[in-house]
């Protein structure tokens, strides 16, 4: 237990770090992938300072398993380049190296550090109205930690000695489960506002509360989001979403009041929710999702924005079938309409609004189709996406459970019975035979010839 290996000085902040020796710690190397081991050494033994830094160091010390692990240096970008063959150099806003190997990719920060002796180019850190526009002002590991966000994410792995390096106060509090902003939070979320939602993420995957002080400000805050270009809040958005603490991240977004900051469509559907459905239906498609992250099946995100944003284009659609539009017009519309408001807050791939759409338009052919055309929707490529947003809909209330109960039949049934089954709701009665061939004319009865 990290309780057991405390330090008794790590209880308060520290002028200067506290040194965690080996034995007093539980990270090994053997939990330390290997091609993260080879960045470390490669970097120490070209004289480079070298160092886990960051949520590796954070869940190794929890006892779980990172996927990522990310390195901080003291080597300049271009110098972690020379030294890499399968190095990329990213990045405007903060300038990183990314080091290629077959399936993983090793993140090489270099030490940041505030720019207060006017040496920089007046490029390399640009504050634009609070906000962090720029940061490439490079220092030390004394520097670094402060441009960290919190005080569980600025504890440092030393390679060269297998120590932990704590400034901060990390160590206590990952023993207290507490998520800590480092410095002035108003300060450090008007720097980045997507440290609000970050707080949100880590708590929810933690188990972590959120320290007070740290918590206070999103609530007047969470308005800074707007200010986030929506690509950048797809991204927090689908690592918020798409793990096995999804609604726990959901229910911290509506704690804090930064959901309606993101979905303000959706937002205004749960407010006036009186059946309970637009809520049952984002908690159902949450809980699916944790359920295929934690089986390591994969979740399409458009699933997930078709069902958050279902509810406001149902709505939107109904009161255009009220003024007479078609029902499947109805549809269309309403979706063009709540998509667009959309992207406005959160830039949503196309790729991802498409089969959103797509997913949505075959809801009224599902729910209407009849049993001799059935075959031919099964084929479609979006069908099976399609089929579970009806199996959605029925457990969160909505009257398609019938059908949606067919379709399942329909499915298992063996090709040659399908023809068998009788529709449901409006396709109960047999369809009626259509006489002569469309756009051509009818044939004529052919009489048997007089004997």
């Amino acid at each position: 237990m990290i309780e057991d290996k405390l330090p008794d000085n790590v209880t308060a902040l520290p002028l200067r770090p506290v040194i965690v020796p080996r034995d007093a710690h539980c990270i090994s190397r053997r939990d330390i992938s290997d091609e993260a081991l080879r960045v470390l050494y490669r970097l120490r033994n070209a004289g480079y300072k070298a160092f886990l830094v960051g949520g590796g160091v954070r869940d190794l010390l929890l006892g779980m398993h990172p996927k990522d692990f990310d390195v901080a240096t003291d080597a300049r970008p271009e110098q972690v380049r020379e030294l890499f063959r399968n190095c990329r150099l990213i990045g405007r806003r903060f300038r990183l190296a990314h080091v290629y190997f077959s399936d993983h990719v090793i993140e090489v920060a270099t030490f940041r550090a505030e720019d207060t002796d006017g040496e920089g180019d007046g490029n390399d850190r640009v504050i634009h109205e609070g906000r962090i526009v720029r940061d490439n002002v490079y220092g030390d590991i004394d520097d670094d930690v402060w441009r960290r966000d919190f005080t569980v994410n600025a504890l440092y792995y030393n390679i060269a000695d297998f120590s932990v390096v704590d400034y901060v106060g990390g160590m206590h509090d990952i023993a207290a489960r507490s998520l800590r902003l480092i410095g002035d939070p108003v300060e450090r979320y008007r720097e980045d506002p997507v440290r609000m939602l970050r707080a949100v993420r880590f708590a929810a995957k933690l188990g972590f509360h959120i320290d007070p002080a740290s918590a206070a400000p999103i609530l007047e805050y969470g308005q800074l989001l707007e200010h986030i270009p929506g690509a950048r809040l797809f991204e927090e958005l689908l690592k918020l979403f798409m793990s096995t603490s999804a609604r726990d991240s959901f229910r911290g977004l509506v704690e804090y009041r930064l959901f309606e900051r993101l979905f303000p469509q959706t937002w205004e559907c749960l407010q006036g929710d009186r059946d309970g459905r637009a809520r049952r239906m984002i908690d159902l498609v949450l809980e699916a999702t944790e359920s295929r992250m934690a089986e390591g099946k994969p979740v399409n995100p458009a699933f997930l924005f078709a069902a958050f944003l279902w509810p406001p284009m149902r709505d939107l659609a109904d009161e255009y079938i009220g003024h007479g539009l078609p029902a499947f017009d109805a549809l269309q519309r309403a979706g063009d309409a709540v998509i667009s408001q959309e992207v406005g807050r959160v830039v949503l791939p196309r790729r991802i609004t498409r089969v959103t759409r797509e997913i949505w338009e075959l809801q009224p052919r599902l729910e209407r189709c009849a049993a001799a055309r059935a075959g031919r929707l099964v084929e479609n490529p979006r069908f099976r996406a399609a089929y579970d947003f009806l199996l959605l809909r029925a457990a969160a209330g909505e009257p398609v459970a019938e059908r949606a109960e067919w379709w399942t039949r329909f499915q298992s049934a063996e090709p040659g019975a399908r023809a068998e089954l009788r529709p449901v709701g409006d396709d109960a009665r047999p369809p009626s035979r259509r006489r002569g061939r469309r756009g051509g004319r009818r044939r004529r009865r052919v009489e048997a010839p007089a004997e």
